[in-house]
């Protein structure tokens, strides 16, 4: 593993307190219909074909990870607070899935707070973390899996170009299928890159959930979405509506919202563009 993938993966601290999450009944679904309701950063809740989903927790404090290492903007992370409290994040939660656990996606607060025995999706080169973090239900999807009905696909990804890119490999994406409700590809962290195309292709999504901020170290460019990246993700699935997350919530994220908007703006695409704020919620059908 190299320096700078395991500086990454160290940044941050724990929140120290344990909360209790009452977990729901297995029988007790949700509504039909899908929404997503951004928390913050990359950290979504996913409610689609009855269940919920959280996806990517990021639950601390403000402040309470370090900056990410050698990266513009040195401030401790996160920058902002949760918008609800973590506890009502996690309430009502049927699984977990993470993309990738570098801490701005799966920090030190989520370990503790995640109940162990919460059902986890993973990619496979996170098993082995998430076994010694004590996860016991933690299912590592190669290609797809079914669960409650739905299909949930595992997508690749390039967290950069170049040699930053493969430095903080392997990052996955997911998309989500079930019977009347709108296909959901979840990007990750991941540029225009040819697994995003092929992904687009293979799956046609109705939603794609891209992660812009434009992050980056003070070398190396764009490690996740920038404007240029999020308008060709538009280009190239010009029906499906385009959901940009994960920014103002981590030193390294450059492009804020009111620059995306602008960009968005002057393209033809801006209709499809959604850029929500933390804690709102988007319905989708």
């Amino acid at each position: 593993m190299s320096m700078e993938r395991r500086e990454f993966l160290k940044s941050g601290a724990s929140l120290g307190l344990a909360i209790a999450v009452g977990a729901r009944p297995a029988w007790a679904a949700q509504p039909k219909g899908a929404r997503v309701q951004l928390i913050r950063h990359a950290t979504l809740v996913v409610h689609y074909g009855g269940r919920t989903l959280l996806v990517d927790p990021m639950l601390s404090d403000p402040g309470a990870m370090p900056p990410i290492t050698n990266s513009p903007n040195p401030r401790p992370n996160p920058l902002v607070p949760l918008p609800i409290p973590a506890e009502k994040c996690l309430a009502d939660i049927d699984a977990v899935l993470v993309t990738h656990t570098h801490p701005d996606h799966w920090d030190p607060a989520a370990v503790k707070l995640v109940p162990k025995d919460a059902p986890l999706f993973i990619q496979p080169p996170d098993a082995g973390r998430m076994a010694e973090q004590g996860f016991t239900a933690a299912r590592a999807i190669d290609t797809s899996t079914t669960w409650n009905g739905i299909t949930i696909a595992r997508t690749g990804g390039q967290h950069g170009r170049g040699a930053v890119g493969k430095r903080l490999a392997p990052v996955s994406g997911f998309v989500l299928k079930g019977t009347g409700a709108p296909t959901i590809y979840i990007a990750g962290d991941t540029v225009w890159c040819p697994d995003v195309e092929s992904a687009l292709g293979a799956h046609r999504p109705d939603v794609i959930i891209v992660n812009a901020g434009a992050a980056q170290f003070l070398e190396g460019g764009p490690i996740t979405m920038d404007a240029a990246d999020v308008l060709q993700v538009c280009r190239a699935a010009p029906k499906a509506r385009v959901i940009a997350v994960h920014m103002e919530a981590i030193n390294h994220c450059v492009l804020t919202r009111a620059a995306l908007r602008e960009a968005v703006s002057r393209s033809p695409q801006k209709a499809t563009v959604s850029i929500p704020a933390d804690g709102e919620v988007l319905t989708l059908s």
